[in-house]
């Protein structure tokens, strides 16, 4: 839909967000939008964008398989990592396994429907998108920061973490981890696989001081080489074949950065790495500011690196580097891509290793437009992202051939103007209220007016002076007007911008003799030819003043809103009549156009009400934000609204003419461009630039509603910042694009991080260090007057951070020293000669005669000490202008002024160590204030150390420590804590929790567990330990909280570690743990005879224990089972009959003890360890030891429980139940072999009665029938509910009118009254009767279907007669509760009895 684009920054501090296939698509996140540019040798070509993530995009990565280079993934903050079609546009699956923020994401080069990704907790998930089905690793507890997987293989992938470590895991391996890589000292920001398999490349001599895990697999048999960058300042390359480092690169300190290495400039570096495809050999990483080196692996020496961009004039990055991406076009081209913090995204060629091409792309909302009437095709944009950028529109050889000023801005560029007759001069208004001018083809500093607004700059206008006039002898033919959110229009002079600006409703109450307060401004508009003054107003009313006196001519009552914009038509129209007209737009969306020609050319002597439009607009849905003016036609207006659209209007014929609705946001402003009629450039807060064509536009109309409801729904998913905006007044006179959820700070709310990863305010405006661009920093009129208090320093770790918004702008930037202290005294040296003599013959007069004054600077040095202050005050004025705030200091301190040099030092955030020492020669009130002021200086330089030491020098410790605690700096602040306070001070224990907190998090659960200790936290760090939750975690943590008398926990520990050792079949280790609390002996004796039962069905080949960590007494051996156990149990635990008390307690012990249900598919370990539960308790119910070795043994020991403890009878059953069911299929089995009547008549008889009669319970059977009753009746209910539901859409479907009854039931039943839904409901009333009835117990114990029981017995019977006795009443069961729900396998059975 457009025709060229200036895109959003692509987002910040992420591993991988971007990336190029093999067709020469790159494709790179910003804000919640991925942008796809086709890459060119000349300039990029943007294609289209992929919509649909909520929040930011926090990954993007192509498929690299041929014939798919179409398809490509994304992860998002919103917790989604989504598949694209790039050539449709659309999202074809998704998933979301992630539950934290996702911060790493690579498609598998080798494995075509592999999606990797990771997230801030450690977890990998691997997504095979071609069948949906994901899989979780959990290699390390640590953040993840990047992963890269293999290019030869599917299954490995390389992980790198926040404290340094990379892990190498095989995804076909669950719980196994290749190899560990230590090596580094910080977060790793790059992982990179080199691109040819094998290592044959470099030697094979490990580095020095890299650790490699000793307990590694087999690995990467071939193996192959990885590359890592971190922040510790190297990049290394890795044997994962030996799981090693073979090499480590050390960044070069490059000539170009005029300093030494900055100290803070660690926390801002960014070092990625990348292979490029066919260059085994060359590494291709990123610099301290911004260089990228191409490193030669196979050199020798000490340089083995090239600088890409190193020739004079070539284009580099400014700022740090965060992804690079390259591709072969072609068979001699090869290019590389990168993304920056200085907003700009490079393309170079890696065969020269220069910058081909360079896109600009935009961090925050564009918040103005402006053509240059002067320079044709240049075109300002004003930027949410503290920067001014100039674009040159018609250049031929770079389409996108633009220039960033930041210099001396500082804050969100609101506004902007061209001069109208002065090329390149362009005044700009920011959002704390500067207005300045910037000379563009110039590399000066801007002008900034010593006038500033309190609010919001809402428009800049250049126009004929209006009284008083500045410099009455010659006036500049054009001033510069100025209206910002407060109500006030001033008027600023260009040429001076230091002197006061004037506030023209003095000059309008003056001529129009107003007595009443004028309503407040908001936007003003001159006329081209200077004639006529239009400003709009917050009420909705516009006020029409004839130049130069402002003599009110109209009044226009025709909007109820505050008035956004106002535009007069220009001059050179065919028609005259046309150029009188004023469109304007406000809150209401609606455009009034009023002609206001026989007012202008025939002024009233009264003003005149006007209540009537010449033309109105209709057809916007929200506010209007922009108006422009065709310069090539006659009545053609361009507008822009919230409604996300901009609209091309023909206004004399009140007909829409087009409608464009490329952005994904609400437009801001719009320009007409003054080169080609047909083309419109918008800009809005999606952060883009747009230019598209009228011609080309597929709708005539704005859209009716849906596009507005769907940008509310967007504006509800952008950045949760506007709770956090700072509170302003809802009435007249606030900012206008700001009321409406535009908060402070929110265009950088997508391109931010933590604070450990992101960069402040300042940072982000500043320049690299030591760069020769670097100039002096305009003044800021609105800085810090100590309005907070001191302490809102320390309320939390974004504390420090967020000052930087708005106090010491100018901070942290290399100012450049000034060539002499008296730079207008030396200006006034290279005058003309005569010049200069007639200064001789002045200051010879003054020397002779009575008059001692003197000309200030002129002759300041030479004359009397009042005139050198006069021209000392004026060069310090000079300075300051400037921005040389340390001469104008020096200034100061000559003259004796020490507290106005530390006040000026204080205000300008100049202060330093050396001024901070001669504050006490001001007084002591003096030298605290300076003390403050530098503490607060030298936390927003992130000197943390330092500011807390200046604190102690107030004694203030207890705001030192806490100072330290708010940044993290635990180590130092305890150590500071425990010299200065008393042993027993809570902040002690504050800061060991407060750490312990943050160390846990973050997985380091020693340390924690140690600061828990020392803050007598014994509980918590026993709790910490445990969290990692292996074995030897698990028993450490175990042993610390018995040490400390936590004995509860100490014993849930410990049993908790014992059934981890249980489930791995480690039954020493499981005893060894146990050992130790006296308390878990009834859990002892459960796992002795768990393992025993385990050794003796292994001897019968039932399972096969694979575990050698076992006694020596639960080897098989022969002899009786119960008799082994019980001598074990004496032998081992001290347990005998006659122990009563050791029983007791062991028998409550294992009542609280769950065990899992049985259920069909159960494993047969699993059974062991029930069966061992449960002849444990059936053991200790008798104070003798029982075993379930049989179901005779069983029903031997059944007779000796308490007949009080219905539980253990029932548990003995159910055993004894369960085993002769076992008994009966074996029987049945066997059948043919072995009859169950014996030939001499009989006598198997009682044993088989004794064996199988207990399979008969009633009891059970009849509990077992009623459950499947409820069933089979909750079956026939829904199958009811379907019928009424199909007879319900059968009517409507034939058109019939719905019944106002639901029929019953019964009617569909076709008379039924069994069917009939009261009958179901009471028969499931008297069946849940029917259950109360049954004791608890019983429904809790496991126990065999009786009634497929009855079946085989009478199965059996059929092939050799059973006992009669037996036969009878199986047959009777069957009758009596299966003849209904078996009644196919019971009609045989029951028809032989008859």
């Amino acid at each position: 839909m457009y025709e060229r684009l200036l895109p959003a920054s692509p987002n910040w501090y992420l591993s991988r967000c971007s990336d190029i296939n093999s067709n020469g698509v790159f494709g790179f996140g910003a804000k919640n939008t991925v942008y796809l540019m086709t890459v060119t040798p000349s300039w990029p070509v943007l294609v289209g964008e992929l919509t649909g993530h909520k929040e930011r995009v926090s990954g993007f990565s192509f498929c690299h398989h041929p014939g798919l280079e179409n398809l490509c993934s994304s992860s998002s903050d919103d917790g989604t990592v989504k598949i694209w079609d790039i050539e449709q546009k659309v999202v074809l699956k998704e998933h979301r396994a992630h539950q934290s923020t996702i911060t790493a994401l690579h498609w598998a080069p080798a494995e075509k429907d592999l999606v990797v990704s990771g997230d801030e907790k450690g977890i990998v998930v691997c997504y095979w998108q071609n069948h949906g089905e994901t899989q979780s690793f959990f290699p390390e507890p640590r953040s993840i920061f990047c992963l890269s997987c293999s290019p030869h293989s599917g299954n490995y992938v390389a992980v790198g973490y926040k404290d340094g470590m990379i892990v190498v895991i095989d995804i076909t391996k669950k719980d196994e981890v290749v190899h560990r890589l230590r090596g580094h000292d910080d977060e790793i920001h790059a992982l990179s696989w080199c691109p040819q398999p094998g290592e044959d490349l470099f030697p094979s001599h490990p580095e020095e001081g890299s650790e490699a895990n000793s307990g590694a697999l087999a690995g990467i048999k071939k193996g192959c080489y990885l590359a890592s960058g971190s922040k510790d300042l190297t990049v290394r390359i890795w044997s994962t074949a030996r799981g090693r480092g073979v090499m480590t690169l050390k960044l070069p300190n490059l000539k170009r950065r005029s300093t030494g290495m900055d100290p803070s400039l660690k926390e801002k570096l960014w070092l990625t790495v990348h292979w490029p495809k066919g260059r085994p050999s060359h590494v291709l990483s990123s610099c301290f500011g911004g260089e990228l080196i191409m490193w030669d692996l196979d050199k020798t020496g000490k340089q083995k690196w090239s600088l890409l961009g190193s020739s004079p004039g070539s284009q580099t990055h400014s700022r740090i580097v965060f992804n690079v991406s390259s591709v072969h076009l072609g068979e001699e081209q090869e290019f590389l891509i990168s993304t920056s913090l200085d907003r700009e995204i490079k393309c170079w060629d890696l065969l020269t290793l220069e910058c081909c091409w360079t896109l600009p792309t935009l961090g925050g909302y564009v918040y103005k437009m402006s053509f240059s009437p002067v320079g044709v095709g240049y075109l300002a944009l004003g930027i949410g992202d503290n920067m001014i950028r100039v674009w040159n529109t018609v250049s031929v050889s770079n389409k996108y051939d633009s220039k960033s000023f930041w210099q001396g801005v500082k804050s969100k560029v609101t506004a902007l103007s061209w001069h109208p007759t002065k090329e390149g001069s362009l005044a700009f208004g920011t959002d704390d209220g500067k207005v300045g001018i910037y000379e563009v083809f110039s590399s000066k500093p801007p002008q900034i007016s010593s006038t500033y607004h309190r609010k919001t700059v809402y428009s800049l206008a250049w126009g004929p002076p209006v009284p008083p006039v500045f410099g009455a002898e010659d006036p500049p033919p054009f001033t510069l007007y100025s209206c910002a959110g407060e109500g006030l229009i001033f008027q600023h002079n260009p040429c001076k911008l230091s002197t006061d600006a004037t506030d023209i409703d003095k000059l309008i109450r003056s001529t129009n003799s107003i007595k009443h307060k004028l309503s407040l401004h908001s936007d003003l508009s001159w006329k081209p030819d200077g004639r006529a003054l239009a400003i709009g107003n917050e009420d909705g009313s516009i006020d029409v003043f004839l130049a130069p006196e402002l003599k009110l001519l109209c009044t226009i009552q025709q909007h109820h809103k505050i008035i956004n914009t106002l535009h007069w038509h220009h001059e050179h129209s065919t028609c005259p009549e046309v150029s009188y007209l004023l469109a304007s737009g406000s809150s209401n969306a609606i455009v009034y156009v009023h002609d206001l020609r026989s007012i202008i050319e025939s002024p009233p002597e009264s003003p005149v009400l006007m209540t009537e439009a010449f033309r109105s607009l209709a057809g916007h849905t929200a506010k209007i934000t922009g108006l422009s003016w065709s310069p090539h036609h006659d009545g053609r207006l361009v507008t822009a609204c919230y409604d996300g659209t901009a609209q091309v209007w023909d206004v004399l014929t009140e007909e829409a003419v087009c409608n464009y609705r490329g952005h994904q946001g609400r437009l801001l402003c719009v320009q007409w461009s003054p080169v080609d009629p047909d083309l419109v450039w918008t800009g809005g807060d999606d952060f883009t630039v747009q230019e598209w064509a009228v011609s080309k536009q597929e709708h005539a109309k704005p859209p009716r509603g849906k596009k507005s409801v769907e940008l509310e729904k967007k504006r509800a998913f952008q950045s949760k910042s506007k709770a956090k905006k700072k509170n302003k007044s809802v009435g007249k006179g606030e900012m206008r694009v700001e009321e409406c959820g535009v908060p402070h700070g929110e265009e950088r709310c997508w391109n931010t991080v933590g604070v450990e990863e992101g960069l402040s305010d300042k940072e982000e405006e500043a320049m690299s260090e030591g760069t020769s661009t670097f100039p002096p920093t305009g003044i800021s009129h609105l800085l810090f007057h100590y309005s907070l208090s001191f302490k809102f320093i320390f309320v939390s770790l974004n504390g420090i951070k967020s000052l930087s918004h708005w106090c010491f702008p100018e901070m942290g930037v290399k100012k450049r020293k000034a060539r002499s202290i008296f730079q207008l005294s030396i200006s006034m040296d290279h005058r003309s000669k005569e010049e200069l003599q007639e200064d001789c013959l002045t200051l010879a007069t003054l020397r002779h005669s009575e008059c001692k004054s003197a000309l200030g600077t002129l002759l300041g040095l030479f004359t009397d000490r009042a005139a050198l202050y006069r021209m000392l005050e004026e060069e310090g004025q000079n300075h300051i202008e400037e921005g040389y705030f340390e001469s104008a200091v020096y200034l100061l301190l000559w003259k004796g002024d020490i507290a106005g040099a530390l006040q000026m030092a204080t205000d300008k955030g100049e202060l330093t160590d050396h001024l901070v020492s001669m504050a006490p020669m001001a007084g002591y009130q003096v030298w605290v204030r300076t003390v403050e002021a530098f503490v607060k200086q030298l936390c927003i330089q992130e000197q943390f150390l330092k500011a807390s030491s200046y604190l102690l020098s107030l004694h203030r410790v207890y705001e030192a420590v806490e100072l330290l605690k708010s940044h993290q700096l635990f180590r130092e602040a305890i150590a500071l804590a425990k010299a200065r306070l008393q042993p027993e001070d809570p902040v002690l224990g504050e800061l060991y929790t407060s750490w312990a907190a943050l160390l846990a998090k973050d997985g380091h659960y020693a340390t924690a567990a140690r600061c828990y200790l020392a803050a007598d936290s014994s509980f918590d760090a026993a709790k910490v330990i445990a969290k990692k939750g292996d074995v030897a975690s698990l028993k450490t943590a175990a042993e610390l909280a018995r040490i400390a008398g936590e004995e509860d926990l100490s014993h849930s520990l410990s049993l908790r570690c014992a059934k981890d050792l249980l489930s791995a079949l480690d039954w020493l280790g499981a005893q060894e743990v146990l050992r130790t609390q006296e308390s878990l002996l009834g859990h002892r004796l459960l796992f002795c005879t768990n393992e025993l039962l385990v050794s003796r069905v292994t001897e019968t080949n039932g399972i096969t224990q694979s575990s050698t960590s076992s006694h020596s007494w639960s080897k098989p051996c022969e002899g009786d089972f119960l008799n082994t156990l019980k001598a074990v149990w004496e032998r081992e635990f001290g347990v005998s009959d006659g122990d009563v008390e050791k029983i007791q307690a062991a028998h409550k012990q294992l009542k609280a003890v769950e065990n899992p249900s049985v259920t069909f598919n159960v494993s047969i370990k699993q059974v062991c360890l029930g069966t061992g539960h449960a002849s444990v308790y059936c053991a200790l119910g008798t104070r003798s030891v029982v075993s379930p070795a049989g179901a005779s043994s069983v029903s031997q020991y059944k007779e000796k429980l308490d007949p009080r403890d219905e539980r253990s009878l029932t548990v003995a059953l159910g055993l004894q139940a369960f085993l002769s069911y076992l008994g009966l299929y074996e029987l049945w089995w066997n059948s043919n072999d072995v009859p169950l009547t014996s030939e001499e008549g009989g006598s198997r008889e009682p044993a088989l009665l004794a064996t199988y009669g207990v399979l008969l319970s009633e009891v059970h059977v009849s509990f077992q029938a009623t459950q499947r009753a409820i069933a089979e009746i909750q079956r026939r209910l829904s199958e009811l509910v379907k019928q009424h539901a199909r007879t319900q859409e059968s009517q409507a479907d034939a058109g019939e009118s719905p019944c106002p009854e639901v029929p019953a039931p019964s009617e569909a039943a076709e008379g039924n009254d069994s069917e009939s839904l009261p009958s179901l409901i009471a028969m499931v009333s008297e069946h849940h009767k029917e259950l109360a009835n049954i004791p608890e117990h019983i429904k809790k114990t496991p126990f065999p279907d009786v009634i497929e029981c009855c079946l085989v017995i009478l199965h059996v019977d059929a092939i050799s007669p059973a006992p009669p006795e037996l036969r009878n009443q199986a047959v009777q069961l069957l009758r009596k509760y299966g003849a209904v729900s078996h009644c196919r396998a019971s009609q045989r059975f029951l028809s032989d009895t008859h």
